[in-house]
């Protein structure tokens, strides 16, 4: 009876060692996958960064040429201000020189009111012109419609 137990203990000793080498290597194999799975991520996490600073360096780069081109506008519209306001005291200038001759034949007399009209004429058109730059500028390039954070330029 004892050599019939030591053959059963010995048989399901070894089916246990089975049972367990078969675990083991369903472990083994599990291992392997999910190394081969860590080694893809890796490399698709190094593709992203990759890509990440690509885009991050062509921000930089539309950042520095929005602020160009916001500079460049500005100093238009102040030398547009400057020349509008110029062609005003000019206009005035020619409008008093001319008023103030006490000796104007009636042809002369003309010549002031129409360069008071076309003054006025070239004024408003120099007022149409600026609002519509205004209009079209004012979307692409105002500083209401740009927004972005400068601490994120550092990193």
């Amino acid at each position: 009876e004892m050599g019939l137990q030591l053959l059963e203990l010995n048989g399901s000793m070894e089916e246990d060692y089975i049972r367990m080498a078969r675990c083991f290597e369903a472990t083994r194999q599990r291992c392997c996958r999910l190394e081969q799975d860590g080694r893809r991520v890796r490399e698709q996490l190094a593709c992203v960064e990759a890509e990440r600073a690509a885009l991050e360096v062509k921000l930089k780069h539309a950042r520095n040429q929005v602020e160009v081109e916001m500079k460049k506008r500005h100093r238009a519209e102040a030398e547009l201000e400057k020349q509008q306001h110029r062609l005003q005291l000019i206009s005035e200038l020619l409008m008093r020189e001319l008023w103030s001759d006490e000796v104007l034949s009636g042809e002369q007399h003309s010549v002031p009111s129409a360069l008071g009209s076309r003054s006025l004429s070239v004024a408003l058109a120099l007022g149409r012109r600026s609002s519509g730059v205004d209009e079209s500028c004012q979307s692409l390039l105002s500083h209401s419609d740009i927004s972005y954070d400068r601490t994120e330029d550092d990193v």
